[in-house]
């Protein structure tokens, strides 16, 4: 395994594995790798024969109020994951080198991140992109292996590779859930038991959606209502949104086409935000 700190470097290996014919896999990561991380990491060796993992805290994607210092770092044992896991090349570039002084360039797609998260957190899917086409165009990969539960964010880059004729294909990964059915996030391994017990009324609620629609309930507002109801029988959750949406658009659904539609969900449990999602 090879790390790499400089934008020259990087490239320049990318630039190495392409001429030997290699297909590149980017997974790219705000570091503090855990178990979902893995799994994108496994999905992108299933796809590419050289596999890229950038570990970088992009500030871009944090707004003014949200705790950009307090987000976790730990670059050892990030290494020795994708070490464990064979993988071709760390890409660790500092701030500094990422975004150099002076730095005034952005990506902003401007209609699949309006809706949903795009509301509470209006500035984050401009850092998003603006990272992940830098990222693209420092190592050219074929495969961009992004995770389910982060489906507006894959929605949106798929929007802006096709838009800007980028090249790169978008991958989806399940999402890799705990026994209780959680999500596996760096915000899950924070939940205090209490917390967790609140929070399980998510899986329950994608549960339950999926158990309607496959009972023939075709309404969004009757499992909108369902997983509301199921949420408010929790004291420390507050919902930001339930939608049922198309997972390409991101836009809301009149009525629900199995396989076509996508129940969104994002909530405080306390001062924890949390997101999920599943197909119905």
């Amino acid at each position: 395994m090879h790390k790499y700190e400089t934008v020259s470097e990087m490239r320049a290996a990318s630039t190495v594995a392409r001429q030997e014919g290699r297909s590149i896999g980017l997974v790219a990561t705000n570091g503090a790798l855990h178990a979902g991380h893995a799994a994108l990491i496994a999905a992108a060796k299933s796809h590419a024969q050289h596999v890229v993992v950038s570990v970088f805290r992009n500030p871009l994607a944090f707004g003014p109020s949200e705790n950009f210092a307090g987000y976790p770092r730990s670059p050892d044992a990030d290494l020795k994951l994708c070490e464990d896991l064979k993988v071709d090349a760390v890409f660790l570039p500092g701030t500094e080198e990422f975004y150099p002084k002076g730095y005034s360039t952005y990506v902003i797609e401007e209609a699949v991140s309006k809706p949903l998260c795009g509301v509470s957190r209006p500035s984050h899917f401009r850092g998003m992109a603006t990272g992940t086409v830098k990222l693209l165009n420092i190592v050219r990969p074929d495969f961009l292996i992004m995770g389910q539960r982060d489906a507006q964010q894959a929605a949106v880059m798929r929007k802006v590779i096709n838009d800007l004729s980028l090249g790169t294909e978008v991958l989806l990964a399940p999402t890799v859930r705990d026994t209780d059915g959680l999500a596996v996030t760096f915000r899950s391994r924070d939940l205090t038991s209490g917390q967790r017990q609140e929070a399980a009324a998510i899986p329950a609620a994608l549960q339950r959606a999926r158990e309607m629609v496959a009972q023939g309930v075709r309404s969004p507002d009757r499992i909108i209502a369902e997983a509301t109801h199921l949420f408010g029988e929790r004291r420390r959750i507050r919902v930001i949104y339930v939608s049922i949406v198309d997972p390409n658009t991101m836009e809301p659904l009149r009525e629900v086409v199995p396989g076509r539609t996508m129940l969104a969900i994002a909530v405080w449990v306390d001062e924890l935000r949390m997101i999920d999602n599943a197909l119905l």
